[in-house]
Protein backbone atom coordinates (compact mmCIF):
# COMPACT_ATOMS: atom_id res chain seq x y z
CA UNK A 1 0.00 0.00 0.00
CA UNK A 2 1.47 3.10 -0.91
CA UNK A 3 1.49 6.30 1.52
CA UNK A 4 -1.46 8.21 1.12
CA UNK A 5 -1.63 11.54 -0.62
CA UNK A 6 0.87 13.63 0.48
CA UNK A 7 0.30 18.25 1.80
CA UNK A 8 2.25 20.42 2.13
CA UNK A 9 2.00 23.35 4.47
CA UNK A 10 4.41 26.44 4.43
CA UNK A 11 4.52 27.91 7.64
CA UNK A 12 7.42 30.48 7.61
CA UNK A 13 10.21 31.91 6.24
CA UNK A 14 12.51 34.70 5.85
CA UNK A 15 10.67 37.05 8.40
CA UNK A 16 8.30 34.60 9.46
CA UNK A 17 10.60 32.28 10.49
CA UNK A 18 9.04 29.79 12.85
CA UNK A 19 10.11 29.92 16.62
CA UNK A 20 11.18 26.04 17.44
CA UNK A 21 8.57 25.63 19.85
CA UNK A 22 5.62 26.74 18.35
CA UNK A 23 6.94 24.30 15.23
CA UNK A 24 7.02 21.61 17.45
CA UNK A 25 3.34 22.30 18.76
CA UNK A 26 2.04 22.32 15.39
CA UNK A 27 3.96 18.81 14.49
CA UNK A 28 2.83 17.47 17.96
CA UNK A 29 -0.92 19.05 16.76
CA UNK A 30 -1.19 17.23 12.96
CA UNK A 31 0.61 14.05 14.87
CA UNK A 32 -2.55 13.97 16.89
CA UNK A 33 -4.76 14.68 13.78
CA UNK A 34 -2.82 12.08 11.99
CA UNK A 35 -2.99 9.67 14.32
CA UNK A 36 -6.89 9.81 14.90
CA UNK A 37 -7.29 9.87 10.27
CA UNK A 38 -8.37 13.85 10.92
CA UNK A 39 -6.13 14.55 8.34
CA UNK A 40 -4.24 13.09 5.72
CA UNK A 41 -0.72 13.11 5.57
CA UNK A 42 1.25 16.10 5.78
CA UNK A 43 4.83 17.97 5.50
CA UNK A 44 5.21 21.25 7.17
CA UNK A 45 8.12 23.36 5.15
CA UNK A 46 9.46 26.43 7.46
CA UNK A 47 12.56 28.01 8.17
CA UNK A 48 13.51 28.67 11.93
CA UNK A 49 15.58 31.46 13.59
CA UNK A 50 18.54 30.44 15.39
CA UNK A 51 18.65 27.41 17.53
CA UNK A 52 20.53 24.44 18.66
CA UNK A 53 18.11 21.26 19.09
CA UNK A 54 19.61 18.06 20.85
CA UNK A 55 18.18 14.67 20.38
CA UNK A 56 18.11 12.24 22.80
CA UNK A 57 22.00 10.57 22.19
CA UNK A 58 23.59 14.00 23.11
CA UNK A 59 26.25 14.00 24.89
CA UNK A 60 27.12 16.77 27.37
CA UNK A 61 30.58 17.24 25.47
CA UNK A 62 28.78 18.24 22.25
CA UNK A 63 26.67 21.15 23.13
CA UNK A 64 28.21 24.60 23.08
CA UNK A 65 30.76 25.83 25.04
CA UNK A 66 29.93 28.99 26.05
CA UNK A 67 26.47 27.64 27.73
CA UNK A 68 24.02 28.99 24.74
CA UNK A 69 20.83 27.72 25.48
CA UNK A 70 19.68 24.25 24.04
CA UNK A 71 16.01 22.72 23.63
CA UNK A 72 16.33 19.15 24.26
CA UNK A 73 13.88 17.43 21.72
CA UNK A 74 12.56 13.55 21.70
CA UNK A 75 14.04 12.97 18.44
CA UNK A 76 16.38 10.47 17.39
CA UNK A 77 20.08 11.90 16.43
CA UNK A 78 22.15 14.44 18.06
CA UNK A 79 22.52 17.73 18.45
CA UNK A 80 22.66 20.18 15.20
CA UNK A 81 21.58 23.93 14.14
CA UNK A 82 18.22 25.65 12.81
CA UNK A 83 18.13 28.88 11.56
CA UNK A 84 18.14 31.35 8.41
CA UNK A 85 19.43 29.68 4.69
CA UNK A 86 18.12 26.23 6.26
CA UNK A 87 15.18 24.61 4.52
CA UNK A 88 13.68 22.05 7.40
CA UNK A 89 10.73 19.61 6.74
CA UNK A 90 8.19 18.21 9.30
CA UNK A 91 6.68 15.00 7.38
CA UNK A 92 4.37 13.88 9.42
CA UNK A 93 3.29 10.92 7.76
CA UNK A 94 1.23 7.33 9.03
CA UNK A 95 3.64 4.30 8.34
CA UNK A 96 2.39 0.53 8.18
CA UNK A 97 3.40 -1.10 11.60
CA UNK A 98 5.63 -2.27 12.84
CA UNK A 99 7.21 0.44 11.29
CA UNK A 100 10.17 0.43 9.43
CA UNK A 101 12.30 3.05 10.97
CA UNK A 102 15.56 3.15 8.49
CA UNK A 103 13.18 3.10 5.11
CA UNK A 104 11.39 5.97 6.28
CA UNK A 105 14.47 8.08 6.74
CA UNK A 106 16.17 6.27 3.47
CA UNK A 107 13.32 7.66 1.74
CA UNK A 108 14.13 11.38 2.93
CA UNK A 109 17.58 11.19 1.71
CA UNK A 110 16.35 9.90 -1.63
CA UNK A 111 14.29 13.15 -2.29
CA UNK A 112 17.19 15.27 -1.04
CA UNK A 113 19.63 13.58 -2.98
CA UNK A 114 17.17 14.01 -6.09
CA UNK A 115 16.93 17.77 -4.93
CA UNK A 116 20.69 18.28 -4.86
CA UNK A 117 21.34 16.82 -7.69
CA UNK A 118 18.53 18.76 -9.39
CA UNK A 119 20.60 21.88 -8.30
CA UNK A 120 24.31 20.28 -9.78
CA UNK A 121 25.87 19.11 -6.49
CA UNK A 122 26.25 15.32 -6.37
CA UNK A 123 25.12 13.86 -2.79
CA UNK A 124 25.49 10.29 -1.38
CA UNK A 125 24.67 8.42 1.74
CA UNK A 126 27.56 7.64 4.35
CA UNK A 127 27.41 4.25 5.86
CA UNK A 128 26.74 4.55 10.03
CA UNK A 129 25.77 8.50 9.49
CA UNK A 130 22.03 9.41 8.85
CA UNK A 131 21.17 12.50 6.13
CA UNK A 132 22.68 13.78 2.68
CA UNK A 133 26.52 13.84 2.52
CA UNK A 134 28.67 15.56 -0.15
CA UNK A 135 31.90 13.56 -0.39
CA UNK A 136 35.47 14.49 0.40
CA UNK A 137 38.30 13.69 -1.51
CA UNK A 138 40.65 10.59 -0.71
CA UNK A 139 42.23 11.45 2.79
CA UNK A 140 46.11 10.83 1.06
CA UNK A 141 44.90 14.09 -1.26
CA UNK A 142 43.74 16.58 1.01
CA UNK A 143 45.79 19.59 1.76
CA UNK A 144 47.34 19.25 4.93
CA UNK A 145 45.74 21.20 8.05
CA UNK A 146 47.87 24.08 9.02
CA UNK A 147 50.29 23.49 6.36
CA UNK A 148 52.11 20.61 8.03
CA UNK A 149 52.61 17.60 6.45
CA UNK A 150 50.93 14.49 9.19
CA UNK A 151 50.03 11.28 8.96
CA UNK A 152 47.11 11.20 11.71
CA UNK A 153 44.10 13.28 12.15
CA UNK A 154 44.04 14.26 16.06
CA UNK A 155 40.03 14.22 15.31
CA UNK A 156 40.48 10.49 14.75
CA UNK A 157 43.24 9.42 17.17
CA UNK A 158 42.45 11.62 20.26
CA UNK A 159 38.92 10.69 22.24
CA UNK A 160 39.51 14.03 24.11
CA UNK A 161 40.58 16.34 21.34
CA UNK A 162 38.03 18.98 20.82
CA UNK A 163 38.04 20.40 17.50
CA UNK A 164 36.37 23.80 18.76
CA UNK A 165 39.22 24.68 21.07
CA UNK A 166 41.59 24.69 18.00
CA UNK A 167 40.16 27.75 15.63
CA UNK A 168 39.17 27.61 11.70
CA UNK A 169 41.08 24.80 10.80
CA UNK A 170 39.50 22.03 12.28
CA UNK A 171 35.92 24.42 12.11
CA UNK A 172 32.92 22.10 10.56
CA UNK A 173 31.88 25.06 8.55
CA UNK A 174 35.48 24.63 6.36
CA UNK A 175 34.88 20.84 6.03
CA UNK A 176 34.53 22.15 2.26
CA UNK A 177 37.83 24.31 2.19
CA UNK A 178 39.97 20.46 3.64
CA UNK A 179 37.83 18.53 0.95
CA UNK A 180 36.43 16.30 3.41
CA UNK A 181 33.04 14.80 3.84
CA UNK A 182 29.96 16.88 4.96
CA UNK A 183 26.77 17.22 5.71
CA UNK A 184 24.02 19.11 3.44
CA UNK A 185 21.02 17.39 4.88
CA UNK A 186 20.44 16.38 8.58
CA UNK A 187 17.89 13.61 9.41
CA UNK A 188 16.57 13.09 12.34
CA UNK A 189 12.85 11.46 13.21
CA UNK A 190 10.61 10.39 15.76
CA UNK A 191 7.39 7.56 15.69
CA UNK A 192 4.73 7.49 18.24
CA UNK A 193 1.65 5.39 17.09
CA UNK A 194 3.00 4.54 13.73
CA UNK A 195 3.17 8.36 13.00
CA UNK A 196 6.71 9.86 11.78
CA UNK A 197 7.11 13.12 13.45
CA UNK A 198 10.11 15.47 13.13
CA UNK A 199 12.57 15.10 10.18
CA UNK A 200 15.13 16.64 7.70
CA UNK A 201 16.88 20.34 7.64
CA UNK A 202 18.55 21.13 4.66
CA UNK A 203 21.29 23.82 4.00
CA UNK A 204 20.39 26.18 1.17
CA UNK A 205 22.38 28.92 2.15
CA UNK A 206 22.77 29.63 5.66
CA UNK A 207 25.71 30.76 8.02
CA UNK A 208 27.58 27.34 8.64
CA UNK A 209 29.75 29.02 11.18
CA UNK A 210 27.08 28.25 13.56
CA UNK A 211 27.79 24.73 13.52
CA UNK A 212 31.18 25.45 14.88
CA UNK A 213 30.28 26.33 18.20
CA UNK A 214 28.75 22.13 18.88
CA UNK A 215 30.27 18.92 17.53
CA UNK A 216 27.38 18.73 14.59
CA UNK A 217 25.61 15.46 15.14
CA UNK A 218 28.45 14.22 17.20
CA UNK A 219 30.30 13.59 14.51
CA UNK A 220 34.02 15.33 15.27
CA UNK A 221 35.83 14.24 11.55
CA UNK A 222 33.70 15.92 8.95
CA UNK A 223 31.60 19.09 8.49
CA UNK A 224 28.82 20.68 6.86
CA UNK A 225 28.34 21.82 3.79
CA UNK A 226 25.26 24.09 1.90
CA UNK A 227 23.97 24.60 -1.91
CA UNK A 228 25.31 27.96 -1.88
CA UNK A 229 28.93 27.00 -1.35
CA UNK A 230 28.96 23.88 -2.75
CA UNK A 231 27.66 25.92 -6.14
CA UNK A 232 29.78 29.01 -5.53
CA UNK A 233 26.53 31.46 -5.96
CA UNK A 234 23.67 32.27 -4.30
CA UNK A 235 20.83 30.18 -4.19
CA UNK A 236 17.57 30.86 -2.20
CA UNK A 237 15.01 28.74 0.21
CA UNK A 238 12.08 30.21 -2.91
CA UNK A 239 13.91 28.39 -5.83
CA UNK A 240 14.69 24.99 -3.26
CA UNK A 241 10.95 24.79 -2.25
CA UNK A 242 9.10 23.78 -4.66
CA UNK A 243 11.79 21.28 -6.52
CA UNK A 244 12.17 19.64 -1.97
CA UNK A 245 8.35 19.58 -2.73
CA UNK A 246 8.11 17.65 -6.15
CA UNK A 247 11.21 15.47 -5.07
CA UNK A 248 9.60 14.26 -1.87
CA UNK A 249 5.76 14.02 -3.19
CA UNK A 250 7.58 11.64 -6.10
CA UNK A 251 9.21 9.70 -3.33
CA UNK A 252 6.88 9.16 -0.82
CA UNK A 253 3.43 8.85 -2.44
CA UNK A 254 4.78 6.42 -4.78
CA UNK A 255 6.84 4.46 -2.06
CA UNK A 256 5.28 1.44 -0.66
CA UNK A 257 5.71 1.49 2.52
CA UNK A 258 5.75 -2.77 3.84
CA UNK A 259 5.71 -3.08 7.90
CA UNK A 260 9.45 -3.99 9.46
CA UNK A 261 9.86 -7.81 9.13
CA UNK A 262 10.68 -9.78 12.87
CA UNK A 263 12.80 -12.51 13.16
CA UNK A 264 10.95 -15.70 14.90
CA UNK A 265 13.24 -17.53 16.41
CA UNK A 266 12.21 -20.96 16.48
CA UNK A 267 13.56 -22.98 19.81
CA UNK A 268 13.43 -26.89 19.66
CA UNK A 269 11.17 -28.09 22.32
CA UNK A 270 13.45 -30.57 24.92
CA UNK A 271 11.57 -33.55 26.40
Amino acid sequence: MAVSELQFVRLGFGEDAVEYQAAWDKQREVHAARFADETIDTCLLLEHPPVYTAGRRTAENERPLDGTPVIDVDRGGKITWHGPGQLVGYPILKLPRPVDVVAHVRRLEEALIRTAAEFGVATTRVEGRSGVWVLGDPVERRPSLGGLSLDFDPRLTDEEFDPRLHGPEYAPSNAGQRREDRKLAAIGIRVAKGVTMHGFSFNVNPDNAWFDRIIPCGIRDAGVASLANELGRDVTIEEVLPVVERHLRDVLENAEPKPREIARETAEATA
